[in-house]
Order: C-alpha cells, then sequence, then structure tokens
C-alpha cells in the first residue's frame, strides 16, 4: 500500500473532543481537520463504533482520517455510550438510544465552526449498520453513506443466524463484544472517574448472548434496525461495499434492488475489512473511491462515478482450496442494473446415479438416505473470514463422505456463475427437527474441492422464520435452500458439485438430536445464474492502488498469532476444532500505553453424541501505563441439551495482580425448533 505524506490540506488532530447528549451522558470522539476548516468549513465524514478509537482502532483511523482531511474533509471517529473513553453503557447492538445519539451527533456536527452542516457516514460491519440504521431516521445532515460490510437482515443474514440456524460465529461475536464490554476508559482522557466508569461497565452491560438466545426465530427485536423492513425510508445516496470472503456479501445486492436512492455496489474477494487493506487480494485504492464518492455527494463536484455501472464485482477464477490466499486470482465486471438482465437461470437436477444433470433424466425416482456425521464442517472455515487467516474453507473432500453428492460431466466450456444459486430438494425426516446444509465446489481435475458458495436451512424454517413448524416424520416436503451469492467462474475441463448434509458443525449449532434424511431425486434440482461474457468489462474505469496516511507507531512486543487446529482424540472419540487469534502486545508510543489481546476458542462434540456439543472461548485483554495496569478475562461456554441451551459466563477484572471484580452467569434457555 502506498504512503501518502503530502495532501491539498496540512491536517491538524484534535485528540479528544466531548460531544454532550441531552441526558448529560458525553460521547468521545477524535477529530482530523483540515488547518483552514475554521475559516472555510468543510463536510463531515462520521465513523461512529464502540471499538475505542484511543488505542484498539488508533493506527487503522489514523491511517484513514488523516487522508479524508487531508482531501478537505473532517474525519470524526467517535465511541459509542459506554464504549472507548464515552460515558454511559453499552447493553446491546443498535438500540434505539445508540441510533438516537447517532443523530444527536450529527446535530453537534452541523454547529460545529468547522463543519458546513454536510455529514457522510462511514462505517464497516457495526459501523456500517448503523450507518444504514440512522439514514433510514432521515436525519437532514446526513446526505451520504458508505456502508462496508454490512447487512439490511439483522435476523436472516447477520453473524447470528443463517436460515434459521443459529451460528457457531454467534458464540464467537457474542464473546468479543463480552470481551470490548469489560474494558476501561482511559485515565488521561477521562481523569479520576475512570475506575467508577469502568466498574459502572462491568455490572451492567450484561451477557449479551443471553438475550440474543431469547429470539431464535424473527420478531420485532430483530426488525428493529433491518432496513429491508422499509427500504423506502432511506433518503441518501448509498455506497454498499463488501467481500466475498466476508459473511454480508449478500446485502449489497439486496441494498441495490431494495433501495430508491442514487446507490452503488462494489464486492471483491476481500475479507471482512476495508478494501485498502483487502485480504485476499487484490487490495483497491478504496480510499480514492470514497473521495470520490463523497466529493460528489457532499461537495457538489462531478466526479463521474454515477456514471459507472450500479455494480462491479470481482469474478474469481478456480484456485486449488486453500485455508489461505493473498491473492484471489481474477477480473473485475460489471451490471448497470440489479437485478441483471445478463443472467439465466441454468437448471441441473439431482440424478440417481448422484450426477448433475442438465436435462431432466425421465428415470424411475430414486431415495436416498442422509445421515450426515456430527462433526461434519470442522473444515469448513469461518461462517466471516476476519481477514485472520487461515479461516476459510479447507479441501471440501474431507467433508464429501458424509454427505450426498452429486456432480456434474467436465464442462466443455467455462462457466460463468453471478447471482445467488438455489436448490429443491424434496425429502422427507424421521425426527421433527433438522437443518440442511448444501456447498457447491468446483472440481479440478486432481479432484480436489473448492467450496466456492454453501446454504444453510433450519427445516422447521421452511415456511419463513416468524413461525417455524415441526416437521412431520414421514411427510414429505419440497424444500427451497438459497445459497451466498456469488461471482465464480469455472474452467472447462472442471466439475460442478453440489453437496448436501444434514449437519455443519461448528458452522451452525446442531439440531437436538440425529436427524435421518430421505433424499429423493425426482424433483430435487439446482438452479444456476449464468451470466455470458461481456466485452463491456473491458472498459471499465481502471481501480488505483491503494493508499493511505501514514500509519502512527507501533512497537511489537510480543508478534501475533492465529491458528485453527483439529484435534482428534481416537481413544476417547473426542473431535475438537481451535482456533486461536492472538494479537500479542503493542507498546503506542505516542500515548505511551502498553495493550494486549488474546482469544482463543473451542467447539468440541463426542462421537455422535449430539447432547455433547460445546462451544467455549476465552478472551484477555490488557492495559498498563506506569503504574496503571489493567487486566480483564471473560469466559463463555456454551452447550445443550434436547430441550435447552445451557449458558455459563465468568467475567474477571484486574487492578495489577488484583482481582478487583468477578461475576458470574448461568442461564438455561429452552430451544425454540432449533
Amino acid at each position: 500500500m502506498k504512503v501518502v505524506r503530502t495532501f491539498k490540506h496540512e491536517v491538524r488532530r484534535i485528540e479528544n473532543v466531548w460531544i454532550p447528549m441531552s441526558d448529560g451522558v458525553r460521547l468521545a470522539a477524535r477529530i482530523w481537520l483540515p488547518k483552514d476548516a475554521k475559516n472555510t468549513p468543510v463536510p463531515a465524514i462520521l465513523e461512529y463504533i464502540p471499538y475505542r478509537k484511543r488505542d484498539a482502532m488508533r493506527s487503522r483511523d489514523t491511517q484513514i482520517y488523516t487522508y479524508f482531511a487531508g482531501y478537505g474533509y473532517a474525519g470524526v471517529r467517535v465511541d459509542l455510550r459506554g464504549s472507548g473513553d464515552s460515558g454511559g453503557i453499552l447493553r446491546d447492538e443498535y438500540l434505539q438510544q445508540e441510533l438516537d445519539d447517532g443523530v444527536a451527533v450529527l446535530k453537534w456536527l452541523e454547529k460545529q465552526t468547522w463543519c458546513n452542516g454536510r455529514v457522510g457516514i462511514m462505517g464497516i460491519s457495526w459501523g456500517g449498520f448503523n450507518g444504514l440504521q440512522i439514514a433510514a431516521l432521515a436525519p437532514s445532515q446526513l446526505q451520504a453513506v458508505i456502508t462496508v460490510c454490512s447487512t439490511d437482515d439483522r435476523f436472516a443474514d447477520d453473524v447470528h443466524h443463517m436460515g434459521g440456524c443459529i451460528l457457531g460465529d454467534n458464540l464467537s461475536w457474542a464473546s468479543t463484544m463480552f470481551s470490548y464490554n469489560s474494558c476501561p476508559p482511559d485515565p488521561e482522557i477521562v481523569g479520576e472517574r475512570w475506575r467508577d466508569m469502568w466498574f459502572e461497565r462491568l455490572q451492567e452491560s450484561g451477557l449479551w448472548l443471553e438475550k440474543w438466545l431469547q429470539h431464535q426465530r424473527r420478531d420485532d427485536y430483530w426488525r428493529h434496525g433491518s432496513i429491508c423492513e422499509d427500504f423506502s425510508a432511506v433518503k441518501c445516496p448509498v455506497l454498499a461495499v463488501s467481500g466475498w470472503a466476508d459473511g454480508y456479501s449478500n446485502a449489497v445486492f439486496r441494498l441495490l434492488e431494495g433501495l430508491q436512492v442514487p446507490r452503488k455496489g462494489l464486492i471483491g474477494p476481500w475479507g471482512h475489512n476495508y478494501p485498502h487493506v483487502g485480504v485476499p487480494g487484490p487490495a483497491i485504492g478504496f480510499l480514492q473511491e470514497a473521495v470520490r464518492w463523497w466529493d460528489k455527494w457532499l461537495k457538489d463536484i462531478e466526479t463521474g462515478v454515477m456514471d459507472e455501472p450500479m455494480l462491479r464485482v470481482w469474478i474469481q477464477d478456480s484456485a486449488p482450496p486453500t485455508t489461505s490466499y493473498d491473492l484471489r486470482p481474477g477480473r473485475w465486471i460489471a451490471e448497470s442494473n440489479w437485478p441483471s438482465l445478463q443472467t439465466k437461470k441454468n437448471v441441473y437436477w439431482l440424478t440417481p446415479a448422484r450426477t448433475l444433470a442438465s436435462v431432466e433424466e425421465k428415470t424411475s425416482e430414486e431415495c436416498r438416505s442422509l445421515q450426515s456425521p456430527l462433526g461434519l464442517g470442522l473444515f469448513a472455515g469461518k461462517w466471516c473470514s476476519y481477514a485472520s487467516a487461515p479461516d476459510l474453507p479447507y479441501d471440501q473432500r474431507h467433508e464429501d463422505g458424509g454427505a450426498l453428492v452429486y456432480d456434474s460431466d467436465p464442462l466443455h466450456n467455462p462457466l460463468e456463475i453471478l447471482g445467488a444459486p438455489r436448490i429443491e430438494l424434496e425429502l422427507e425426516a424421521n425426527k421433527p427437527a433438522g437443518m440442511i446444509a448444501v456447498r457447491l465446489s468446483d472440481i479440478a481435475p486432481d479432484n480436489k474441492a473448492t467450496r466456492f458458495t454453501y446454504g444453510l436451512l433450519n427445516l422447521t424454517h421452511r415456511n419463513g422464520h416468524e413461525q417455524p413448524q415441526a416437521l412431520i416424520p414421514g411427510k414429505r416436503y419440497t424444500i427451497k435452500v438459497e445459497l451466498n451469492y456469488v461471482a465464480q467462474r469455472i474452467p472447462a475441463g472442471h466439475r460442478l458439485r453440489v453437496a448436501v448434509s444434514s449437519s455443519y458443525w461448528p458452522m451452525a449449532w446442531p439440531p437436538p438430536e440425529a436427524v435421518k434424511l430421505l433424499v429423493y431425486t425426482g424433483k430435487s434440482k439446482l438452479f444456476l445464474p449464468v451470466r455470458k461474457l461481456r466485452i463491456e468489462d473491458d472498459t471499465l474505469h481502471s481501480l488505483e492502488p491503494p493508499e493511505a496516511a501514514p500509519p502512527m507507531r507501533v512497537e511489537i512486543i510480543t508478534p501475533e498469532r492465529h491458528q485453527w487446529n483439529v484435534i482428534r482424540d481416537l481413544a476417547k472419540d473426542m473431535s475438537t476444532l481451535e482456533v486461536v487469534n492472538d494479537k500479542g502486545k503493542q507498546y503506542i508510543k505516542e500515548i505511551d500505553l502498553t495493550i494486549s489481546r488474546c482469544a482463543k476458542e473451542w467447539y468440541s462434540y463426542h462421537g455422535d453424541d449430539f447432547n455433547s456439543v460445546k462451544g467455549e472461548t476465552l478472551w484477555e485483554r490488557s492495559f498498563s501505563r506506569g503504574s496503571w495496569s489493567i487486566r480483564t478475562v471473560t469466559r463463555t461456554v456454551l452447550s445443550s441439551s434436547k430441550q435447552l441451551f445451557l449458558l455459563r459466563a465468568e467475567l474477571d477484572a484486574y487492578e495489577g495482580d488484583k482481582r478487583v471484580f468477578s461475576k458470574n452467569w448461568d442461564h438455561d434457555l429452552p430451544r425454540d425448533f432449533v
């Protein structure tokens, strides 16, 4: 990435500014300004998240917002209520209080002498979510949004659920915020009240996983903050961005289809990160593209951004399966509108010979029995790759032995897919609850299997997520599984594979008990959105190499470490996926602060015992400056019986070597058709 040191405007930074809320709580902001902004007010770009502007995100923010300020914008990074250095308590994601605070921040920005009253919101993940949610409130100050790696539907397409199944990432993400919420504000910013603020957080932030497990179907809790409930509420232009290794690429397509404002979509090969640091590569000049967007909508400068196609995506070429790619081969393609008129649905029938046929075979119907191993999914990777390889799916041959597998003949011509594949399966079950997982893989001539999309469905959610319905054992159902959107090229000579399994742990929490499915081939088929080659793709606007402002200086005391270990104790018939995501220890010279963060996760099961499934997490964070030394430890254990989710958690906080706070949680929560 090119480091840019010279800009059109000199930049000054304000380390902390207090933004008052109507109830007396103050939000903490870090601000970057063009030096002449007081004389010549500028538009502001707001990012509003709970990830600690002072330390955890310091280097990232410095590179992004120095860059924007250098191009004539005020960069404003605000800690949410109850996070970082802000006052109050953060009790859950996207509460109305958070959105109301966000609107108050916009009003405050409008009144600043250095701001001309025009504001854009940019954010990735949480900041992408609340940017859209605040836009749906239509505040007059908000004139454009860039939303990255976010969603419009908090139930159907977020870290919590997929196809009505509870995701393993639900536990992982809850544990992330459990740890974040245990952290203190910085005494250098908030003064002597830091300890009172810290203890208030420790006592009051709560165990969010408990709340989430109380809502196992799509109810008002999840409808709140889901802008798909009313796309027309959004009144300002939206640029939606994601990556194929991210968990949120589907939302880009729905936003393009549903929003009624000027909008653009951009999807690269990246995981859950801004595209200028996107992994897998190629990374792009995202900040340059952002400036073009802001110039158009916040400065009324014609940059040509709206003359370009509505959707631009990286269509991935075939690549051998691995858990980590530095670069994902492919090329940029574009669509002037979405849904596209340039794609058609190819139909492939699942045949008795376990093949995919492009013509329905007039043969007798065949029934295949399916009861996958409980641990099918250990090689699935993470629901969302956080650019922390190795978290991408491994060679799918390790999973296919426990699935029903249907292969096409070797392709005579390349196949280019753009859109969301769908599969229809006729099946019956021997139990009232179950799940199905469907994977599509590219099979190379050497038989290596690279998964390029997949979908899940809780079979009790077959008619919708609001009112689940038990299966009637022995009754046939035709169910539809929507797979993730994808842009993928499969070369001639390769084969297309459909793999169907009845479990996918730890990607998704298993059903209450072992389930045998009978899958009938007569009406079961795959719908594949296929796109023709277009010469217009060769005339696209070139994306520049990535740029950013210089990073801050950080001394690495202990390096990062990230591991995924599949551990199989054959003597005890125990299997465990161990994930270690250790960010090491760093010294931030600029603020004389040493920080560390280490997360460990274990997902285990015993044999084929569905009551043995367990997810465990352990997080440790530390902060120290001189004699001030803080450490927090959070532990969460989630297991289940046939009727209940069993949730246990612990929070311990230390000053130096002395434990100064401890709290335990112990909850049994009924399973609700999951």
